[in-house]
């Protein structure tokens, strides 16, 4: 357990609830529940920056966690991610999966890490730069008060 670490809010978060296709045979969250759920709130972030096509064109080229405790089926957590660092092709992303208490507030932090995406662009096989609408809001985002 971290009990060391107090609940910090980030750029963004949404609250989710462990499902039983997250769990493994220990009966606890399964290692690829932590990135779906980093995955699933970065999705709803795009969204809300209303940045639509974000997804197909920024694949993960890097992926670290920290597993800190457990988390159980049926367990509600909020994940907290945000952008560190907007770079000419490449977004850099920190999270954390906190589990819930009854009331809804954090009380154990089950996972941190981080991750990098880069704008993979129709015309090339490499990355490439983002483009000014997204890289704007991205940005603004990355600023955004915590």
């Amino acid at each position: 357990m971290d009990g060391e670490t107090a609940y910090v809010p980030a750029g963004f978060s949404q609250e989710l609830v462990v499902q039983w296709s997250d769990t493994d045979a220990a009966g606890h969250h399964h290692h690829t529940a932590i990135a779906r759920f980093a995955e699933a709130t970065e999705a709803a972030w795009m969204r809300a920056l209303a940045l639509p096509d974000y997804f197909g064109r920024a694949p993960r080229v890097r992926y670290e966690v920290d597993y800190l405790d457990r988390l159980f089926f049926g367990q509600s957590v909020r994940v907290t991610l945000r952008i560190t660092h907007v770079g000419t092709s490449s977004l850099h992303f920190a999270f954390e999966v906190w589990a819930l208490d009854d009331q809804g507030d954090p009380t154990v932090r089950a996972a941190a890490g981080k991750y990098v995406t880069v704008h993979a662009s129709d015309a090339t096989s490499s990355a490439s730069p983002w483009p000014p609408l997204w890289r704007e809001r991205l940005t603004a985002a990355a600023d955004a008060p915590r």
